[in-house]
């Protein structure tokens, strides 16, 4: 994936190690299974989409920490001594391989069991600058894909309940006593999904514009599933900085296609979308990546924000 890869240091590491190894040893295996005394299963998320599902589909047999803070941008997280600590102390670790490249290292150098990896749960595609009609148009490759690998599958409803299903059928196995619970959980959050889903095909059906600008490439499984096109400012980096052939492409297309809105995100600065906006005369809203829920997003939980994204597409797009 196209960001910054920040690792944790070698050193970090080893201390880690050595913390958590005398840190285990007072601790017996069914301890760190269970979440300590509570009769809970720890669950250890990498970040907001992750920790949603665990705690939507464990329900009151877990207790899920996550490793990324509200309001911290996951795409530059940093893991922590304590955090590599409570990482071997989980019964189960629910993560996005390929989103976090410290998380990524440290959950390959953990001991955890049960290791549930959103991205081997459904199929990841590679997306560029421009994902949609305008991405095949200009596609000079004989067919093939441009671009790098998207992680960003929570923004479809159909591959976040994909997803939903092996994150399930993994915390089954990490504890199988409360299997019933998971399939039930599982199933309640699938129905949800799949109501949301055909609430976005039914409001983004008829609209005058399929296109929209985003900050970062965050919404090309979104575009691809409701029929219409992300041009993204920055690509898949969410702090990189788009070239001045990219602005000057982004005012011709929003000219062309009949664009009036260029969305920011409420995690990075919103300075280059607000100043491409005030350039094309463009109004400018948010439209939320999820990538954490803070006093800022437009709602408090994933499906909350999922709605208010659909209103904020169906007003920019010009929904009929």
């Amino acid at each position: 994936m196209n960001v910054r890869r920040r690792l944790i240091s070698g050193s970090a590491a080893l201390a880690a190690t050595t913390l958590g190894l005398g840190t285990l040893s007072a601790c017996s295996g069914s301890a760190a299974a269970d979440g300590g005394n509570d009769g809970k299963l720890d669950v250890v998320a990498s970040f907001y989409p992750m920790q949603f599902l665990a705690e939507q589909i464990g329900g009151t047999h877990v207790h899920v920490t996550s490793l990324t803070e509200p309001g911290q941008e996951p795409h530059d997280l940093e893991i922590s001594v304590r955090q590599t600590v409570r990482l071997e102390k989980a019964g189960a670790i629910v993560y996005l391989k390929g989103l976090q490249p410290a998380v990524d290292t440290a959950v390959a150098q953990s001991q955890v069991g049960t290791k549930i990896d959103a991205a081997s749960l459904t199929r990841l595609e590679k997306h560029g600058n421009e994902v949609g009609g305008h991405a095949a148009a200009h596609d000079d490759s004989d067919g093939e894909e441009t671009g790098a690998t998207d992680p960003h599958i929570w923004l479809d409803p159909v591959k976040y309940a994909e997803v939903a299903q092996g994150v399930g059928k993994g915390l089954e196995k990490a504890d199988p006593g409360h299997a019933a619970d998971y399939r039930k959980n599982t199933a309640a959050l699938v129905g949800k999904l799949g109501a949301l889903n055909t609430r976005f095909a039914d409001g983004l059906r008829s609209t005058r514009t399929t296109t929209f600008i985003t900050t970062h490439a965050a919404f090309g499984y979104l575009a691809e599933r409701y029929g219409l096109t992300e041009e993204a400012i920055n690509g898949l980096d969410p702090e990189s900085e788009p070239s001045a052939n990219r602005v000057k492409d982004l005012e011709r297309m929003a000219k062309a296609d009949g664009v009036s809105t260029v969305f920011y995100e409420t995690l990075v600065s919103d300075k280059t979308a607000k100043t491409i906006a005030g350039d094309a005369k463009l109004g400018t809203d948010v439209l939320d990546p999820i990538e954490g829920i803070t006093a800022k997003s437009r709602g408090d939980d994933y499906f909350q924000v999922m709605e208010s994204n659909l209103k904020a597409l169906q007003k920019a797009l010009g929904a009929k």
